[in-house]
């Protein structure tokens, strides 16, 4: 969050619609009359032809890789080794994580101290925190070193809430509340946290979220051998029976949070800290800290992380469930910072991340694919429309290409979503059984939504070439469904 932005009124949607028309205008207009233009010369469009089937091409193996690897690899049970051995020669990943990941031995030291800190906007968040923080003191395992729960907290004004707060903290001795003065943002509230932190792992949560009760002691499974900076967990959409919105997003963060995320490990041993359900080793934590200026400090300190030679891991074991935005105005705001907050740290890291000598081949490679693509792909994606109606328009006749090119091309692109879907699907259901309807739906949602998404990414770059960094809060509901605090409870013991 940016300084100063949590006391100004939350903007209407209205302007969007200016912002859209404006920004495909220059987007998809003005390249229809350059193509146009180019076309009645002579000339052709062999280059678009060529290179627009190749970036979705390129984008269809990474999911579909992605997916297999995940797929296989969860296929084995715990104690045995995972079924990689083939999919690492033909893609010659010498990681250790593919080869050991369901063979981490029990942990040498106990688990030590460790600190949860939950932050928390309380004006948007006043309704939800006190629920929040009594499943935490009344579910998360304790260690025998002791738990701290520490409740970073920003408000422009004393709240009631805040009473309640502080008898909950009286019952609790181990609930430490911080009220971090003249703070507009969440890494300043991280940031006032760690000062006072104690224990030797560092666990990070948002307001809504309630993790696992044995949280700690799998990330302390691999915290512990100093080779794993950072755990990531694996976050879960509850309210996802509110509407056909919060539906979509629990599907879409299971292709991301159980497919996508652990195959960053799997196939290139690395992986990001994605702001909350993140345990780090408090040291390494205390010595990275949070940007105040960067929109998304969650990604920034995982570069960070990398290039410092310190290393992340995701353990989809380890859940948490949360709450989705459950209008589209939140939505579109929530999504919009994170395309421009990615952005952000493409243009920071991008060329540290390819003179590092921190991080192998592979690593470099996906980290410059994810934020490549971040930056990139969405304009380039778009460009498939002005090609079209350039060639409609001068009644021209696309470039004869191998039919072999275009079909594989195609089919891949028009796979590669419900391929990662089905395994999602395949994934969610070893944890707690889960209707298909969704991912069926989702599977037909998909090309809508990624037009959704590249019109989201294509104002977040027109907004940051205007210097507009202004964070609009994801509105929280004031109370959940029964259904979702009875999904998170089967969620959360079927995961246990």
């Amino acid at each position: 969050m940016r300084k100063g932005l949590l006391h100004k009124p939350i903007v209407v949607f209205g302007p969007v619609v200016d912002k859209v028309i404006f920004t495909h205008v220059v987007v998809i207009g003005l390249p229809t009359v350059l193509y146009y233009l180019i076309l009645k010369s002579g000339w052709n469009l062999i280059a678009l032809h060529v290179c627009i089937p190749i970036l979705y091409f390129l984008t269809s193996i990474v999911v579909i890789g992605e997916a297999l690897s995940t797929a296989i690899a969860y296929s084995s049970p715990r104690q045995q080794k995972p079924k990689l051995g083939l999919l690492q020669r033909v893609l010659r990943i010498p990681r250790a994580y593919a080869a050991h990941r369901n063979l981490v031995s029990e942990p040498k030291r106990p688990l030590p101290r460790c600190s949860l800190i939950v932050v928390a906007y309380l004006p948007n968040e006043q309704h939800i925190i006190l629920n929040t923080l009594k499943y935490i003191l009344n579910n998360v395992q304790r260690p025998e070193a002791g738990l701290e729960v520490i409740l970073a907290y920003n408000s422009p004004v004393r709240l009631p809430v805040e009473d309640e707060l502080e008898r909950l903290a009286e019952r609790h001795p181990e609930l430490r509340l911080l009220p971090v003065e003249d703070s507009h943002s969440k890494a300043e509230n991280l940031n006032a946290a760690l000062r006072i932190v104690t224990g030797e792992v560092t666990g990070i949560l948002d307001a809504d979220h309630r993790p696992i009760a044995d949280c700690f002691k799998r990330a302390w499974s691999w915290l512990a051998s100093n080779r794993y900076a950072v755990v990531q967990g694996r976050n879960v959409i509850r309210n996802n029976s509110t509407n056909f919105l919060t539906r979509m997003i629990a599907v879409e963060f299971e292709c991301m949070y159980g497919v996508s995320h652990p195959a960053k490990s799997l196939l290139a041993d690395t992986g990001m800290f994605c702001g909350s359900n993140g345990y780090w080793r408090t040291a390494v934590l205390r010595r990275i800290r949070f940007a105040p200026s960067m929109m998304t400090e969650d990604i920034d300190a995982s570069l960070r992380t990398l290039l410092r030679g310190h290393n992340i891991v995701h353990e989809p074991t380890i859940v948490t469930t949360e709450l989705a935005p459950i209008d589209l105005r939140s939505f579109w705001f929530q999504r919009k910072r994170w395309a421009q907050g990615w952005l952000e740290v493409t243009l920071k890291h991008q060329v540290p991340l390819l003179n590092s000598n921190r991080l192998d081949g592979w690593q470099k490679l996906y980290w410059t694919l994810l934020l490549i693509y971040s930056a990139g792909f969405h304009f380039v994606a778009l460009q498939i429309f002005p090609m079209l109606f350039s060639l409609s328009l001068t009644q021209t006749e696309p470039p004869v290409l191998s039919q072999e090119y275009v079909w594989t091309t195609t089919a891949l692109t028009l796979i590669s979503g419900p391929v990662q879907t089905l395994v999602a699907w395949r994934v969610r259901n070893r944890m707690v059984k889960h209707p298909s309807r969704d991912f069926v739906l989702y599977c037909l949602f998909i090309p809508f939504y990624c037009v959704f998404k590249n019109v989201i990414a294509i104002i977040a770059i027109y907004d940051h070439l205007l210097g507009n960094t202004e964070w609009v809060v994801t509105k929280r509901g004031f109370r959940e469904s029964v259904s979702a605090a009875s999904s998170n409870r089967a969620l959360l013991r079927k995961a246990s």
